[in-house]
């Protein structure tokens, strides 16, 4: 059976649509054609026998026109505005829409912390399980009238991949206004379109090498590929396609690109560290440190830091970086910020001699570290 043959078999189905797919030409203002024909994909999922929840953009660009805006708000306050406004629009719009075929929509809002503090985390996973159960459309968004700058997700890409993470779906479908993923720009005469990715290793050195190269070096593709590595990486297969060519992609035709789960997945605590968890500081490793983390898979031990940043409690999350600043892991601190100065470049033999045998240990253990 083919890797496609499995999209019509999904039982368990995340769809994130994008703001561009939704609105006019000037993304000012929803457009209903558009919301129906996705509404219509989601309800012929479900009439194959599957559980679909939606992503949706467009809050923001739903509310530009009642408050009298014709583009899109730089500021973060303005963007606030006009997402709380067109919340309200969105969700009417799907509400609207589904019950043309007698299916009940319901509304989602999430910020970062619902992801990334394990107790909300287990909420946000129990009331979307429930609408599901109950036959109900959640239709997901981040919540945009309270995010600020820093606890922002930062793309539904990113977003949808957590939710599917989070409810254990076995497909995500990514619909845009870009129809595949491409050996280099679209524009570029010759360029091919990728049907099924079978690793993203295997197009990382021609198709993501070099920002603005190729096809996804432009266009917020950087973002749907990142999203494609964190749900495959939890086992979840992914599909990239348009609103106009999603009705054959869905049932397995080929169009879009076709990213094939992995089937050795990382467990859901290490898909946590490396996606959801926010990092409170960095520390920068020698050259062989970095070697003994990437390839012999070692606990970070002090001697192999040269530098720490930010403030942080031992139990928190921490990026571990290269010489060049290149981050190559994340993984769980077992001391505080202000204990690691002193412990730089030195064993832990010494360290307990001088300090104490508490500090005969690991900076972070290998059980608490994810290679990025």
């Amino acid at each position: 059976m083919s890797n496609r043959e499995e999209i019509a078999k999904a039982k368990r189905i995340v769809v994130k649509i994008g703001s561009s797919s939704l609105t006019g030409s000037a993304g000012s203002f929803l457009d209903e054609k558009s919301v129906n024909a996705l509404v219509d994909l989601v309800v012929g999922a479900r009439d194959r026998g599957a559980e679909v929840a939606v992503v949706s953009s467009g809050a923001i660009a739903a509310g530009l026109a009642p408050l009298g805006l014709k583009v899109r708000p730089k500021d973060l306050a303005t963007q606030q505005a006009a997402a709380s406004v067109g919340q309200g629009l969105l969700i009417h719009r799907y509400t609207e829409s589904l019950a043309r075929h007698h299916v009940t929509a319901s509304q989602v809002l999430l910020t970062t912390q619902d992801i990334v503090r394990r107790e909300h985390y287990q909420n946000a996973q129990r009331t979307i399980d429930k609408l599901l159960s109950l036959g109900v459309v959640p239709i997901i968004n981040e919540n945009d009238s309270v995010g600020t700058q820093e606890i922002r997700f930062g793309d539904n890409d990113r977003l949808a991949a957590l939710v599917s993470m989070l409810i254990g779906a076995d497909l995500l479908i990514l619909v845009s206004d870009i129809d595949a993923l491409y050996d280099a720009p679209p524009s570029t005469p010759g360029a091919k379109r990728i049907s099924n990715v079978h690793s993203l290793k295997d197009i990382e050195e021609s198709t993501l090498g070099g920002s603005g190269s190729s096809g996804v070096g432009s266009g917020g593709m950087v973002t749907k590929v990142e999203a494609a590595r964190i749900a495959t990486g939890a086992g979840i297969a992914t599909l990239l396609t348009t609103l106009a060519q999603a009705p054959d992609a869905f049932v397995g035709k080929d169009f879009g690109t076709y990213f094939q789960a992995q089937s050795s997945k990382n467990n859901s605590r290490m898909l946590w560290l490396a996606h959801a968890s926010t990092p409170h500081g960095r520390l920068t490793l020698d050259d062989g440190a970095v070697t003994a983390v990437l390839e012999r898979g070692v606990s970070l031990l002090p001697a192999g830091v040269t530098s720490v940043e930010g403030e942080f409690s031992a139990g928190d999350a921490v990026e571990l970086a290269s010489k060049a600043g290149k981050v190559i892991a994340r993984g769980l601190i077992a001391f505080d910020s202000a204990e690691i100065p002193q412990m730089l470049g030195r064993s832990t033999k010494e360290l307990a001699k001088e300090l104490g045998p508490e500090y005969e240990r690991e900076l972070v253990h290998r059980d608490d570290l994810v290679l990025l």
